[in-house]
């Protein structure tokens, strides 16, 4: 299963939680959804205070990276 298309556009931290929602509707089974929606979320609240702009663009990426892992798993 491919990742969705622009993943490179993702700049800010609401346009990866976005990105990452849309990425769990491709996934096959509601409670595997359900779980990744689930960790999306706590990461999401996890690095709301956040204010370092590298540490921002370091997370975005990793989190793409992890998206397109789970995607082709």
């Amino acid at each position: 299963m491919a990742p969705l298309p622009n993943a490179e556009l993702v700049q800010t931290s609401l346009q990866l939680y976005r990105y990452l929602l849309r990425c769990c509707r491709q996934l096959p089974q509601e409670n595997i959804r359900q779980h990744y929606r689930h960790a999306i979320r706590q990461s999401f609240k996890v690095h709301a205070d956040e204010d370092n702009p590298e540490r921002i663009q370091q997370i975005i990426k990793r989190a793409i990276e992890d998206a397109d892992w789970v995607m082709n798993k």
